[in-house]
Protein backbone atom coordinates (compact mmCIF):
# COMPACT_ATOMS: atom_id res chain seq x y z
CA UNK A 1 0.00 0.00 0.00
CA UNK A 2 2.30 3.00 -1.20
CA UNK A 3 0.83 5.83 0.10
CA UNK A 4 3.14 9.02 0.93
CA UNK A 5 2.15 11.53 3.80
CA UNK A 6 0.94 14.01 1.20
CA UNK A 7 -1.95 12.20 0.47
CA UNK A 8 -3.45 12.70 3.52
CA UNK A 9 -2.31 15.67 4.69
CA UNK A 10 -5.45 18.14 3.96
CA UNK A 11 -7.80 15.62 5.68
CA UNK A 12 -9.47 16.79 8.98
CA UNK A 13 -6.45 16.10 11.65
CA UNK A 14 -8.61 15.35 14.50
CA UNK A 15 -10.80 12.71 12.42
CA UNK A 16 -10.82 9.23 13.11
CA UNK A 17 -9.98 8.24 9.43
CA UNK A 18 -7.47 11.34 9.89
CA UNK A 19 -5.61 9.20 12.57
CA UNK A 20 -6.18 5.60 10.37
CA UNK A 21 -3.98 6.85 7.44
CA UNK A 22 -1.37 8.57 9.75
CA UNK A 23 -0.63 5.18 11.39
CA UNK A 24 -0.69 3.47 8.47
CA UNK A 25 1.56 5.71 6.79
CA UNK A 26 3.89 5.57 9.90
CA UNK A 27 3.66 2.02 9.94
CA UNK A 28 4.56 1.53 6.30
CA UNK A 29 7.26 3.63 6.61
CA UNK A 30 8.72 1.91 9.04
CA UNK A 31 7.80 -1.56 7.79
CA UNK A 32 9.74 -0.36 4.14
CA UNK A 33 13.06 1.12 6.12
CA UNK A 34 13.47 -1.42 9.09
CA UNK A 35 11.63 -5.01 8.57
CA UNK A 36 10.47 -5.33 4.85
CA UNK A 37 14.54 -6.50 4.07
CA UNK A 38 14.82 -8.48 6.84
CA UNK A 39 11.05 -10.09 7.04
CA UNK A 40 10.26 -11.11 3.33
CA UNK A 41 11.53 -13.91 1.80
CA UNK A 42 10.57 -17.65 2.49
CA UNK A 43 11.44 -17.62 6.15
CA UNK A 44 8.36 -18.16 7.58
CA UNK A 45 7.24 -20.43 4.94
CA UNK A 46 10.37 -22.99 6.19
CA UNK A 47 9.78 -22.69 9.50
CA UNK A 48 6.07 -23.44 9.65
CA UNK A 49 6.94 -26.46 7.33
CA UNK A 50 9.61 -27.42 9.98
CA UNK A 51 7.22 -27.37 12.97
CA UNK A 52 4.60 -29.48 11.37
CA UNK A 53 7.42 -32.02 10.37
CA UNK A 54 8.07 -31.91 14.81
CA UNK A 55 4.12 -32.61 15.03
CA UNK A 56 3.68 -31.02 18.25
CA UNK A 57 0.40 -32.14 19.20
CA UNK A 58 -1.02 -28.19 19.45
CA UNK A 59 0.41 -24.83 18.29
CA UNK A 60 -0.11 -21.58 19.80
CA UNK A 61 0.50 -18.41 18.11
CA UNK A 62 0.80 -15.08 20.15
CA UNK A 63 -0.53 -12.34 17.78
CA UNK A 64 0.77 -10.23 15.00
CA UNK A 65 -0.28 -11.89 11.92
CA UNK A 66 -0.65 -8.87 10.47
CA UNK A 67 1.37 -5.59 9.82
CA UNK A 68 -0.85 -2.80 8.75
CA UNK A 69 -3.88 -4.61 9.18
CA UNK A 70 -5.45 -4.10 5.81
CA UNK A 71 -8.61 -6.25 4.76
CA UNK A 72 -5.92 -8.59 2.33
CA UNK A 73 -3.25 -8.75 5.06
CA UNK A 74 -6.46 -10.22 7.36
CA UNK A 75 -7.95 -12.00 5.03
CA UNK A 76 -5.01 -13.93 3.99
CA UNK A 77 -3.77 -14.61 7.01
CA UNK A 78 -6.96 -16.29 8.00
CA UNK A 79 -5.83 -18.82 4.72
CA UNK A 80 -2.17 -19.01 6.45
CA UNK A 81 -3.98 -19.93 9.85
CA UNK A 82 -5.76 -22.99 7.85
CA UNK A 83 -3.10 -24.11 6.32
CA UNK A 84 -1.50 -24.11 9.66
CA UNK A 85 -3.51 -26.47 11.24
CA UNK A 86 -7.16 -26.92 11.92
CA UNK A 87 -8.98 -24.20 15.03
CA UNK A 88 -8.80 -27.52 17.27
CA UNK A 89 -5.12 -27.90 16.66
CA UNK A 90 -4.02 -24.33 17.02
CA UNK A 91 -4.42 -21.43 19.74
CA UNK A 92 -4.16 -17.46 18.38
CA UNK A 93 -4.67 -14.09 20.60
CA UNK A 94 -4.31 -11.11 18.88
CA UNK A 95 -1.10 -8.85 19.21
CA UNK A 96 -1.17 -5.17 18.31
CA UNK A 97 -0.89 -5.05 14.69
CA UNK A 98 -3.66 -7.35 14.24
CA UNK A 99 -5.89 -3.78 16.52
CA UNK A 100 -3.79 -1.34 14.10
CA UNK A 101 -6.28 1.01 13.39
CA UNK A 102 -9.59 0.99 14.88
CA UNK A 103 -12.06 -1.53 13.48
CA UNK A 104 -9.16 -3.89 12.16
CA UNK A 105 -9.45 -5.79 15.27
CA UNK A 106 -13.52 -6.53 14.73
CA UNK A 107 -12.15 -7.67 11.01
CA UNK A 108 -10.03 -9.69 12.55
CA UNK A 109 -12.18 -11.40 15.10
CA UNK A 110 -14.46 -12.23 11.81
CA UNK A 111 -11.53 -14.00 10.26
CA UNK A 112 -9.99 -16.02 12.53
CA UNK A 113 -12.90 -16.51 15.33
CA UNK A 114 -12.59 -20.42 15.67
CA UNK A 115 -8.57 -20.22 16.37
CA UNK A 116 -9.94 -17.67 19.44
CA UNK A 117 -12.80 -19.48 20.80
CA UNK A 118 -12.89 -21.50 24.05
CA UNK A 119 -14.20 -24.90 24.27
CA UNK A 120 -17.68 -24.03 25.29
CA UNK A 121 -18.86 -22.28 21.74
CA UNK A 122 -22.33 -21.54 23.34
CA UNK A 123 -21.06 -19.09 25.86
CA UNK A 124 -18.27 -17.59 24.62
CA UNK A 125 -16.80 -16.06 21.30
CA UNK A 126 -13.87 -14.59 19.85
CA UNK A 127 -14.93 -11.09 21.30
CA UNK A 128 -14.65 -12.86 24.37
CA UNK A 129 -11.59 -12.99 26.33
CA UNK A 130 -10.00 -14.90 28.44
CA UNK A 131 -10.81 -18.12 26.74
CA UNK A 132 -10.11 -21.90 27.73
CA UNK A 133 -9.50 -24.85 25.91
CA UNK A 134 -8.48 -28.53 27.47
CA UNK A 135 -6.38 -30.35 25.25
CA UNK A 136 -5.61 -33.74 27.10
CA UNK A 137 -3.90 -32.83 30.76
CA UNK A 138 -3.07 -29.18 29.18
CA UNK A 139 -5.04 -25.91 29.80
CA UNK A 140 -5.09 -23.03 27.53
CA UNK A 141 -5.97 -19.97 28.43
CA UNK A 142 -5.66 -17.10 25.70
CA UNK A 143 -6.06 -13.10 26.83
CA UNK A 144 -5.82 -10.46 24.59
CA UNK A 145 -4.02 -7.16 25.06
CA UNK A 146 -4.38 -5.95 21.82
CA UNK A 147 -5.87 -2.59 20.84
CA UNK A 148 -5.73 0.17 18.29
CA UNK A 149 -3.37 3.08 19.14
CA UNK A 150 -2.01 6.28 18.22
CA UNK A 151 1.15 6.57 15.59
CA UNK A 152 4.22 5.99 16.90
CA UNK A 153 2.30 3.44 20.12
CA UNK A 154 2.55 -0.22 20.43
CA UNK A 155 1.03 -0.58 23.75
CA UNK A 156 -1.47 -3.27 25.19
CA UNK A 157 -4.21 -3.22 27.85
CA UNK A 158 -4.98 -6.08 30.12
CA UNK A 159 -8.13 -4.72 32.57
CA UNK A 160 -9.83 -5.80 35.73
CA UNK A 161 -12.56 -7.42 34.04
CA UNK A 162 -10.30 -10.02 32.16
CA UNK A 163 -8.03 -9.94 35.26
CA UNK A 164 -11.22 -11.39 37.21
CA UNK A 165 -12.00 -14.27 34.54
CA UNK A 166 -9.04 -15.19 34.01
CA UNK A 167 -8.19 -15.66 37.66
CA UNK A 168 -11.79 -18.03 38.11
CA UNK A 169 -10.82 -20.12 34.34
CA UNK A 170 -7.42 -20.53 36.13
CA UNK A 171 -8.70 -21.80 39.14
CA UNK A 172 -11.23 -24.06 37.51
CA UNK A 173 -8.06 -25.71 35.71
CA UNK A 174 -6.00 -26.06 38.54
CA UNK A 175 -9.05 -28.12 40.48
CA UNK A 176 -8.91 -30.54 37.58
CA UNK A 177 -5.24 -30.96 37.54
CA UNK A 178 -4.18 -29.45 34.41
CA UNK A 179 -1.27 -27.74 33.75
CA UNK A 180 -1.99 -24.53 32.68
CA UNK A 181 -0.61 -22.30 29.93
CA UNK A 182 -1.47 -18.76 29.83
CA UNK A 183 -1.28 -16.95 25.89
CA UNK A 184 -0.82 -13.01 25.85
CA UNK A 185 1.04 -10.97 23.25
CA UNK A 186 2.66 -8.40 25.15
CA UNK A 187 4.94 -9.49 28.21
CA UNK A 188 3.53 -8.72 31.47
CA UNK A 189 6.85 -7.82 32.58
CA UNK A 190 8.24 -4.60 33.92
CA UNK A 191 10.89 -2.99 31.74
CA UNK A 192 10.86 -5.77 29.13
CA UNK A 193 9.80 -3.31 26.50
CA UNK A 194 10.01 0.24 25.82
CA UNK A 195 7.75 2.71 27.32
CA UNK A 196 5.53 3.11 24.13
CA UNK A 197 5.22 -0.59 23.81
CA UNK A 198 4.09 -1.54 27.47
CA UNK A 199 1.61 -3.47 28.64
CA UNK A 200 -0.83 -1.15 30.34
CA UNK A 201 -2.29 -3.03 33.52
CA UNK A 202 0.58 -5.58 33.74
CA UNK A 203 -0.19 -4.88 37.84
CA UNK A 204 -3.52 -7.03 37.03
CA UNK A 205 -2.30 -10.08 35.26
CA UNK A 206 0.73 -10.11 38.24
CA UNK A 207 -1.78 -10.59 41.03
CA UNK A 208 -3.79 -13.18 38.97
CA UNK A 209 -0.77 -14.54 39.16
CA UNK A 210 0.32 -14.29 42.35
CA UNK A 211 -3.47 -15.67 43.62
CA UNK A 212 -3.75 -18.68 41.50
CA UNK A 213 -0.90 -18.97 39.95
CA UNK A 214 -0.24 -20.89 36.21
CA UNK A 215 2.34 -23.13 34.55
CA UNK A 216 3.45 -21.22 32.02
CA UNK A 217 3.06 -18.24 30.14
CA UNK A 218 3.98 -17.76 26.24
CA UNK A 219 4.26 -13.86 24.92
CA UNK A 220 4.71 -12.34 21.84
CA UNK A 221 5.44 -8.58 20.68
CA UNK A 222 9.36 -8.03 21.79
CA UNK A 223 10.79 -10.17 18.94
CA UNK A 224 13.12 -12.39 21.75
CA UNK A 225 13.96 -14.74 22.74
CA UNK A 226 13.59 -14.45 26.58
CA UNK A 227 12.86 -16.04 29.32
CA UNK A 228 11.85 -14.18 32.59
CA UNK A 229 9.82 -15.36 35.89
CA UNK A 230 6.45 -13.97 38.03
CA UNK A 231 6.46 -15.04 41.22
CA UNK A 232 3.08 -18.04 41.76
CA UNK A 233 1.29 -18.72 45.22
CA UNK A 234 3.61 -21.63 45.52
CA UNK A 235 6.65 -21.65 42.59
CA UNK A 236 8.14 -19.23 40.09
CA UNK A 237 5.92 -19.23 36.72
CA UNK A 238 8.43 -18.86 33.65
CA UNK A 239 7.55 -16.35 31.18
CA UNK A 240 8.57 -16.94 27.82
CA UNK A 241 9.40 -15.22 24.73
CA UNK A 242 10.10 -15.74 21.12
CA UNK A 243 11.68 -14.08 18.09
CA UNK A 244 9.34 -13.35 14.92
CA UNK A 245 8.61 -16.32 13.01
CA UNK A 246 9.53 -14.51 9.96
CA UNK A 247 12.63 -12.86 10.94
CA UNK A 248 15.77 -13.78 8.73
CA UNK A 249 19.34 -13.92 9.89
CA UNK A 250 20.81 -10.66 9.82
CA UNK A 251 19.07 -8.74 12.33
CA UNK A 252 19.80 -6.88 15.39
CA UNK A 253 16.81 -9.58 16.37
CA UNK A 254 17.23 -13.31 16.72
CA UNK A 255 16.57 -15.25 13.72
CA UNK A 256 13.10 -17.27 13.29
CA UNK A 257 12.88 -19.21 15.39
CA UNK A 258 9.72 -21.82 17.77
CA UNK A 259 9.43 -23.04 20.76
CA UNK A 260 8.45 -26.70 21.84
CA UNK A 261 7.46 -27.69 24.59
CA UNK A 262 7.55 -31.02 26.67
CA UNK A 263 5.18 -31.65 29.61
CA UNK A 264 5.01 -34.59 31.69
CA UNK A 265 4.19 -35.34 35.17
CA UNK A 266 0.97 -34.29 36.97
CA UNK A 267 -0.10 -31.43 39.65
CA UNK A 268 2.53 -31.73 42.19
CA UNK A 269 5.09 -33.30 39.55
CA UNK A 270 5.54 -31.70 36.09
CA UNK A 271 8.39 -31.50 34.17
CA UNK A 272 8.71 -28.86 31.93
CA UNK A 273 11.63 -28.74 28.78
CA UNK A 274 11.50 -26.16 26.50
CA UNK A 275 13.40 -26.95 23.45
CA UNK A 276 14.42 -23.88 20.67
CA UNK A 277 14.39 -24.92 16.99
CA UNK A 278 15.00 -22.23 14.31
CA UNK A 279 17.62 -20.41 11.92
CA UNK A 280 20.73 -20.16 12.93
CA UNK A 281 23.21 -17.14 12.00
CA UNK A 282 26.09 -19.35 11.12
CA UNK A 283 24.62 -22.58 10.34
CA UNK A 284 22.30 -23.30 7.10
CA UNK A 285 18.60 -24.81 7.94
CA UNK A 286 16.49 -24.81 10.50
CA UNK A 287 17.93 -26.64 13.85
CA UNK A 288 17.98 -27.20 17.05
CA UNK A 289 19.22 -23.54 18.54
CA UNK A 290 18.66 -24.94 23.03
CA UNK A 291 17.23 -27.51 25.20
CA UNK A 292 17.02 -26.26 29.06
CA UNK A 293 14.71 -27.67 31.88
CA UNK A 294 12.28 -24.88 33.67
CA UNK A 295 12.26 -25.64 36.73
CA UNK A 296 9.78 -24.45 39.60
CA UNK A 297 12.12 -22.29 41.73
CA UNK A 298 12.75 -20.31 38.43
CA UNK A 299 15.91 -21.93 37.37
CA UNK A 300 16.37 -22.81 33.97
CA UNK A 301 18.97 -26.13 33.52
CA UNK A 302 20.47 -25.65 29.95
CA UNK A 303 21.46 -29.01 28.47
CA UNK A 304 22.14 -29.70 24.75
CA UNK A 305 19.46 -30.50 22.04
CA UNK A 306 18.79 -33.97 21.11
CA UNK A 307 17.64 -34.92 17.72
CA UNK A 308 15.67 -37.70 18.49
CA UNK A 309 13.89 -35.37 21.33
CA UNK A 310 9.81 -36.23 21.37
CA UNK A 311 7.63 -32.62 21.70
CA UNK A 312 4.36 -32.89 23.47
CA UNK A 313 3.34 -29.59 23.21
Amino acid sequence: MPISPTSISGHCRNSPSARLASKRVTGWYNWQRNRRRMMFGDTLSDLVLDLQAENPDHITVTGDLVNLATKKETIASGLWLRDLGAPHQVSLVPGNHDAYVPGALKRSYKEWQPYMTGDDALNSTAKSFPYLRIRENVAILGVSTAEATAPFFATGTFKRGQALRLAKMLETARALGLFRVVLIHHPPISGSTSWHKRLIGKQFFSKVMREVGAELVLHGHTHLDTLYWLKGPEKQIPVVGVPSASQAPGSKNPASRYNLFEITGGPSTWTLIQRERGVRENEPGIGWVRERELLADGRAIDARPREDAKEAV
